[in-house]
């Protein structure tokens, strides 16, 4: 279907791809990995024909439609959330226009010297707009759309009345609705909450279109795809089977390429032990030659690559009081909506908390009420005794200073510690080397993500409030931070859409969602792990079923 052969691309001196080539099938579904700056948006940028590779060829037969995902928030329009919805989703988004052009065009009696022209091309469009399914567009929009965690009311809202994080979703419905042969996927979940993304999770293995995507929530990948390829040095490399197959599959060859670097390391050194010891014995010159073109032709193996990321070894907090945080008949409200109505909570010391709920049941607002970002209502919201909070959120990127470099930020923050402890809380967080040179207005939001999270625990807080901390963050720096705090002694309470994180941290589950429902009137309350809370309540989300 879709064929990259031989493809190199450079951007200034470095090599992102080298002579790489790669095939997409009809319905293959294929996770694209590999770290950051490896060149997955380039691959997608290549197909789109948004960029030309130096060399090689792109195949894409002009039959095959592609839908592309990327990372860019759709225009803050007047136009209605669906109606975006619809004009964006490709050639069947297109006709849907025309169709409406040509109404107004049959309205205006300013054209009716053209109205057999307008009249013939009406009934061409609608006849192709017919065959392809429009008249099925607006339903399926709607459908897409609620699966996306959108309401009612935004729908038929504008795009100007939506956050950047809703534009995003638009974007993603557009792609969906438009049901391309292809879908290329750029980082699909990240401004989904759980419900959407477990949603997005069975809309995708139930499509027959072949899908390309990259993808930091590792369950998410591994319950779609059926092929993993890895660009690896500038290579494109095909593993069968989903994340998990691939990441055992690695762990297998990269145990085998050392085992061989280290069985011919001592090989070499055995031969050149001889050479050595009896280079100037004249009995053993006859040997010593053959030895010496034997290691002149011996190919020799490259010391093995591999990203490790050691779980950073901070020190532990304080020991705080048994009673953390207390929330007593706490109220709060946005205009009508009443998100907490005389809510009782308590936070005691050692206890993880993973706050679930359904899109809008006040998740971050819990999380700001604790952490003293807003006040309640009604009621109060109290910290215990010898407590230091460290609260994180997106907004919590804001203090950097984008004028500083990575290492700047940190040796300002903490001036007196040591060089060589910055430099392993750094490189713990995936800042290695001349990493720590990039000023700050450069990075990545994973990269701010890192950069945040690596200020927080160099002296840690003994309560943790974190709002979606592994956003942005690739898999293997998210598997380092649920490794890392797994160690962490103090306190935690938590939002988070990957379940990777909520496996690693949780022992209290709190489910927003149970107002209101089933004559519950307040959240309900779990002692227990995210895994024993997906068992004992049947679904992994608040309304979505396991």
């Amino acid at each position: 279907m879709i064929t990259l052969q031989d493809i190199s691309k450079h951007y200034g001196r470095q090599a992102v791809l080298a002579g790489a080539s790669f095939q997409l099938n009809p319905n293959d579904k294929v996770g694209l990995v590999g770290p950051n700056g490896a060149g997955k948006s380039t691959i997608f940028r290549l197909l789109v024909g948004e960029e030309h590779p130096d060399r090689g060829e792109v195949q894409v037969p002009k039959s095959v439609t592609l839908g592309y995902f990327r990372q860019d928030a759709g225009e803050a329009n007047q136009r209605s959330v669906v109606e975006e919805a619809i004009l964006g989703c490709g050639p069947l988004g297109a006709l849907h226009a025309e169709l409406q052009e040509l109404e107004r065009a049959l309205e205006d009696p300013e054209r009716a010297h053209e109205l057999d022209t307008i009249l013939e091309r009406y009934g061409e469009v609608q006849g192709e707009y017919q065959q392809l399914g429009g008249y099925e567009l607006e339903p399926r929009a709607h459908e897409v759309l609620h699966g996306l965690g959108f309401r009612d009311e935004q729908i038929a809202g504008t795009m100007a009345e939506l956050s950047g994080g809703w534009r995003m979703r638009v974007a993603i419905a557009q792609v969906l609705i438009g049901a391309a042969d292809v879908l290329l996927l750029d980082e699909p979940t990240n401004h989904l909450d759980i419900e959407s993304i477990l949603w997005l999770e069975g809309y995708l293995k139930a499509s027959s279109s072949a899908i390309l995507m990259t993808s930091h929530d590792r369950d998410f990948m591994d319950r779609i795809v059926n092929r993993i390829v890895e660009i690896d040095e500038g290579q494109l490399v095909s593993h069968t089977g989903n994340y998990a197959d691939y990441e055992q599959a690695r762990e297998v060859r990269s145990a085998q390429n050392e085992a061989a670097f280290a069985r011919q390391q001592a090989m070499l050194k055995k031969e050149e032990r001889f050479i050595e010891r009896f280079d100037k014995h004249a009995a053993k010159a006859a040997q010593v030659q053959s030895r010496v073109k034997k290691l002149a032709k011996i190919e020799k193996l490259e010391p093995p690559k591999k990203r490790v990321l050691v779980p950073f070894a901070f020190r532990q907090p304080p020991r705080s009081g048994n009673d953390v945080a207390t929330l007593q008949g706490v109220s709060k409200r946005y205009g009508d909506k009443v998100i907490y109505d005389h809510f009782d909570f308590e936070i005691k010391r050692g206890e993880r908390w993973a706050v679930m709920g359904s899109n809008g049941a006040g998740k971050t607002t819990l999380l700001k009420l604790i952490a003293g970002q807003i006040e309640p209502d009604e009621g109060q919201a109290r910290l215990g005794a010898s407590l230091r909070l460290g609260y994180f959120a997106q907004s919590s990127l804001e203090i950097l200073d984008p004028n500083l470099t990575v290492w700047q930020q940190i040796d300002q923050a903490f001036p007196v510690a040591t060089i060589p402890s910055k430099r392993t809380l750094l490189g713990s967080f995936d800042f290695p080397g001349d990493d720590i040179d990039k000023p700050i207005r450069v990075l990545s939001g994973g990269e701010r993500s890192r950069l945040v999270l690596a200020q927080m625990l160099f002296d840690p807080p003994n309560f943790l409030v974190l709002d979606e901390p592994t956003n942005h963050l690739d898999l293997d720096t998210k598997q380092m931070l649920v490794q890392t705090l797994a160690k962490f002694e103090g306190t935690m309470i938590f939002v988070s859409h990957d379940r990777t994180f909520l496996r690693g941290m949780a022992n209290r589950v709190l489910d927003l969602s149970a107002q209101g429902s089933k004559g519950q009137t307040q959240p309900e309350k779990f002692a227990c792990t995210y895994e024993s809370w997906v068992e004992r309540t049947g679904h992994e989300a608040p309304g979505v079923w396991h």
